[in-house]
């Protein structure tokens, strides 16, 4: 699910990319552009970890990695139309799973594992400020993210604007005064999850349909991302098999 990449250069050009990187080693004292990738990865908040050359050299197995090593994901995403080619194709509504802002890869991976067997047609998570899939998520999801398809897009708000555009209605999960039982969740669906402790976004919140909640009985007052997903993502499955109500 990953490979290294070395070298200074090498890692600039995959930050320009945009490509997913999963962790960056630096050797301890390093100067010079080490510096510009160290602030462009933590623009991109992506994990830092600083070691001995030594135990670089024995990562890059006597490759020239100038101090500087990056572990990247090669894991293949989708696009959003691939997701909803996949529902075509199986002749059933859209059924999208929408991560604002969610970080842990247990989360995702919890998710994914999840969304599979629920029947999701995909899941759509951000470019930015997000977990990406990495090996972490790979082995939580029990393979199901070899099954589940997975879009990055740049930003989530538009990308709500066009699924609601191709006739899906887009609900949040969150705070509010309908519980999700008595919200029609029938029809092509997508299910926004916020990130930890941030939860839904306002501008992400304000582009959605219409907000449900999950009853909160005890003194916590909010549940795991992954075990709300799990609450929404079979909901839907059980209103799509006995109906609304």
């Amino acid at each position: 699910m990953s490979e290294v990449i070395i070298g200074r250069n090498a890692v600039i050009e995959a930050l320009r990319g945009g490509r997913e990187i999963e962790k960056l080693t630096i050797a301890k004292g390093a100067e010079g552009s080490v510096k510009q990738i160290v602030a462009k990865a933590k623009d991109r908040k992506i994990p830092i970890y600083y070691s001995d050359k030594s135990r670089m050299d024995k990562t890059a197995s006597g490759g020239t990695h100038q101090g500087v090593i990056a572990v990247v994901s090669d894991y293949e995403y989708c696009t959003v139309d691939d997701i909803m080619a996949l529902a075509a194709e199986r002749d059933e509504k859209p059924f999208v799973i929408i991560l604002d802002g969610l970080e842990d890869p247990h989360n995702l991976g919890a998710i994914m594992r999840t969304a599979e067997c629920a029947g999701v047609h995909g899941i759509i998570i951000p470019k930015r400020r997000s977990v990406s899939v990495n090996e972490t998520v790979a082995k939580t999801s029990a393979g199901a993210s070899e099954y589940m398809l997975c879009a990055r897009v740049t930003n989530i708000g538009r990308e709500i604007d066009r699924l609601k555009e191709k006739g899906l209605w887009i609900g949040a999960v969150d705070m509010g005064d309908t519980f999700y039982y008595d919200q029609d969740l029938t029809g092509g669906i997508g299910l926004v999850i916020g990130g930890e402790g941030s939860g839904v976004s306002r501008l992400v919140r304000e582009k959605c349909d219409f907000v449900v909640s999950i009853p909160m009985k005890g003194r916590i007052t909010s549940l795991n991302a992954s075990n709300a997903a799990s609450i929404m993502m079979y909901e839907v499955v059980r209103q799509r098999l006995n109906g609304w109500k």
